[in-house]
């Protein structure tokens, strides 16, 4: 079933990484983006992943993304549109020098990064993130909170206010202040939001789970799971006692100079699942490359899939040489799964030819020197 359209039409940019303007208009469908390596086909996804909170596809410094940083600001605009009709959105760096974004949609600056999500979905996949499996906890949990914040918008401010209790707490311990009001106060800001991040993390995962049990065809199931003490408090009692039991554990470990407890501990655990196979059952860092990366692909489709259930419309696909390692069955499969869903995906790769299964259905580009040539669909088919 296919979800209402939603994604971006126009696109422009002012001195982004390797561009110093770019005015590009497409079409709602896949998109294909091909050339060279160091064109400036991944500088274009990441420029459609700042249409999201967060610092992009790959979490640079604000001050880092300009053409020339210390120069001209950089920004990022885009007409979206969604069942609700088309929105004006735009973010780039404040002209102060400093390492702050500003948003603004329909020409009025907003206060906070999350309003984006509620007006586009941006979900995005790059071969840095292959090694997830095997990265530390903080990778997987960054992972899992974009697919979150797509789902629930609220995480984004749920996960900025937590942090900054965590960092004004961590400060205090720092520098020996012993203020026990200010301190309980701080706990009780992080037991709240805290509860709620683990908690819609739960959601999401046991809906995912639910989803991927369901996979057919040549992505492969997968078991999701938390882990983590504020993840299985929850598993166990209702939130508002997690809330208490996790004030009262911040409170102890405060006086005995221990690690904190939190969602900022968790870890996501995933398993291979599909019975038959000789890697069911298996943890996905056990997994080889290639399973490693029809996991992730596996997991991302499925996020999708819920998100426009739940929204009406999918989710806007950044995909970035996501053809390279795939056999031609997954190939297929993954472009057959973008159409079904209406949803919009910006694909890159070198090779025009991977994607000829998508025929006359997508939009093709050829990359050169950081402008766009369009190429005659016939190439690809």
């Amino acid at each position: 079933m296919t979800a209402g359209t939603a994604g971006v039409l126009r696109l422009d940019l002012t001195a982004f990484r390797s561009y110093a303007h770019l005015r590009l208009d497409v079409a709602l469908g896949p998109l294909v983006f091909t050339g060279p390596n160091g064109a400036g086909k991944t500088n274009l996804l990441e420029a459609v992943s700042f249409l999201s909170p967060g610092r992009g596809l790959r979490g640079a410094k604000l001050l880092s993304v300009a053409r020339a940083p210390g120069t001209q600001p950089w920004a990022v605009a885009a007409l979206g549109t969604n069942p609700d009709g088309d929105i004006r959105l735009g973010t780039g760096l404040s002209g102060d020098g400093k390492d702050k974004r500003l948003v603004h949609v329909n020409g009025l600056a907003v206060k906070g990064q999350g309003t984006l999500s509620r007006h586009l979905g941006v979900v995005w996949l790059t071969p840095a993130m292959d090694r997830i499996f095997l990265d530390a906890p903080s990778s997987r949990r960054r992972f899992l909170d974009r697919l979150v914040t797509a789902f629930d918008p609220d995480q984004t401010g749920r996960i900025a206010a937590y942090e900054h209790a965590l960092r004004q707490r961590m400060r205090l311990l720092r520098d020996g202040i012993d203020d026990k009001a200010w301190f309980s106060a701080l706990e009780d800001t992080l037991a709240r939001y805290g509860v709620a991040i683990a908690a819609a993390r739960a959601d999401l995962i046991r809906r995912l789970n639910v989803a991927l049990h369901e996979v057919r065809g040549p992505f492969p199931g997968a078991v999701l799971a938390l882990m983590g003490e504020v993840d299985r408090w929850l598993a166990d009692m209702p939130a508002v006692d997690v809330e208490q039991k996790l004030r009262i554990a911040l409170a102890s470990s405060r006086m005995a100079q221990m690690p904190d407890e939190g969602p900022h501990r968790s870890d996501l655990a995933v398993t291979f699942g599909c019975p038959g196979h000789a890697s069911h059952g298996l943890a996905a860092a056990m997994c080889s490359t290639g399973e490693q990366k029809a996991l992730l692909i596996s997991m991302v489709l499925a996020s999708a899939r819920l998100q426009a259930a739940k929204r009406g419309f999918p989710p806007v696909l950044l995909l970035d040489e996501i053809a390279a390692h795939l056999d031609p069955q997954r190939r297929e499969a993954l472009f057959a799964e973008i159409l079904a869903m209406g949803a919009q995906a910006w694909m890159t790769g070198t090779d025009q030819e991977l994607f000829a299964g998508l025929g006359n259905t997508a939009q093709y580009w050829r990359v050169q020197q950081n402008t766009m040539v369009p190429s005659p669909r016939h190439e690809a088919v």
